[in-house]
Formats: structure tokens, sequence, C-alpha cells
């Protein structure tokens, strides 16, 4: 008797992008409490040089989503004192958030970051 069951769609291991998801979250709390954004930071740095080719993806992704919206950021808080400023800082926040749920949406089907080198999204 021959087994003509389908064999299992491969999936990527289970805990391959727990450490980008990680990351993700701490980004998120860092609305609430802004120091995990800088716990998120070391850990994407940490954590890239030995990761897999699609989680090393959103570690970098997620490096450069922090230091970008840093910039932003600074940007933002030089230029308030024109009114500019806040317009700058709420896009910011959008940004970051845009990017950091398409990360997180992305390492939890499991898929690599497509281009991680854009500013944008």
């Amino acid at each position: 008797m021959t087994d003509t069951s389908t064999p299992p769609a491969v999936q990527p291991a289970s805990g391959d992008l727990d450490g980008a998801k990680l990351v993700y979250i701490l980004y998120f709390i860092s609305f609430v409490v802004g120091i995990t954004g800088i716990a998120g930071l070391i850990v994407a740095y940490l954590k890239r040089g030995s990761a897999s080719a699609v989680a090393a993806s959103h570690y970098t992704w997620q490096i450069r989503t922090f230091w970008i919206g840093l910039l932003y950021s600074v940007l933002g808080l030089i230029s308030m004192f024109i009114l500019i400023g806040w317009l700058i800082l709420v896009a910011t926040v959008v940004w970051f958030l845009v990017r950091s749920i398409k990360g997180f949406l992305a390492a939890g089907e499991g898929r690599a970051i497509e281009n991680v080198d854009t500013w944008m999204w």
C-alpha cells in the first residue's frame, strides 16, 4: 500500500523569526516606554550576525527603521520652532508604525523583507 498524501508545506523553523518578532514588539512598546526601542536595536544588532537570510533581512530593516526614525525625529525637534516640526514628528510616527507593522506581518508569515534598503515602506 502506497502513501498518496501530499507532504506538508515547508515552513521556516519556528524559532527562526522569534527574535525579529521580539524586536518589533519592543518597537511597538517604545511608544509608551521609550527605552524599549533601544533594547530592540541592541537585540537586532546582536542577532543579525548569526541569523538566517530571512531573519537577517528583518534585523537590517529594524536597525534602519530605528536610525532613520531617529534622524527624522531630530529634524522634527529642530524645526519645531518654525511649526513644521510637528508635522515631521507626526509623519515620523506614522512612518515608524507602518514599517514596524509591515515587518511584523512579514515575520508572522515567515517572509523576508523584500527591499531592506528603502527609506520608505
